[in-house]
Order: C-alpha cells, then structure tokens, then sequence
C-alpha cells in the first residue's frame, strides 16, 4: 500500500471520530487487519501508538470552542485511561490471537447491539 491509502484511512477515522466520538479503533483495527493483513495484536498496537498525543487534539479544540467539553471528567478519564491502558496491553499480551480476535468482535457486535436497540 502506498502512503496516500494511510492518509486516507487516517482521514476517514479522524471524521468517523470527529462526528460520532469513537476511536478510530473501531476502524482501524478491522481496516489493519482486514486490508493491511496485520495481526490483532499488530492492529491494536499500531492503533494505540498513533493516538499519542495529537491525534484528537484539533477535534477536542472544536468541541471546546462550542462548551461540548467536560474538562476536569476529561482529566480524571484521562488519568485512569493512561493506567488502564497499559494495564489492558499487559492483558491483551497474555491471551490468544484467535481469542483476542473473537473478544474484540463480541465486544463490537455488544457495542453496535446496544446502539441500535437503544436499551
């Protein structure tokens, strides 16, 4: 793949995330595995390397500018997010691929599941 099909992978995350306040793991990480061939540890690695810092800065900023952003429950989320994700890798590190891939996918399906039945 060439470097324009990252941006363009990227581009589509960042407005995915922008407009629905997802991570762009939610696409990244099938997109990396599926089109990219990475494995589902490869996926979730490469994934949380490129949220280090900037990667919502611009959108936070917007939704800032409108009072859509609860900064001291950002603070503190943020505080349990930076221990909870290296507590996660730990765990993710210790279980199978074929396992953390059906994990992943059950949490998803969960996730869409409860959006689209509202309960």
């Amino acid at each position: 793949m060439n470097i324009a099909v990252y941006i363009l992978l990227g581009l589509l995350a960042g407005v995915a995330s922008g407009i629905f306040g997802i991570g762009g793991g939610t696409i990244l990480i099938p997109a990396f595995i599926f089109l990219f061939g990475l494995t589902q540890h490869q996926a979730q690695g490469t994934t949380l390397a490129l949220m280090v810092p900037p990667i919502g800065l611009l959108a936070a900023m917007r939704y800032y500018s409108e009072g859509n952003v609860k900064v001291s429950l950002a603070i503190f989320v943020c505080i349990g997010f930076f221990i909870g994700g290296y507590l996660g890798a730990e765990i993710a590190h210790r279980i199978s691929e074929p396992l953390l891939k059906k994990v992943f996918g059950v949490f998803l399906l969960g996730v869409a599941l409860k959006m689209i039945l509202g309960k």
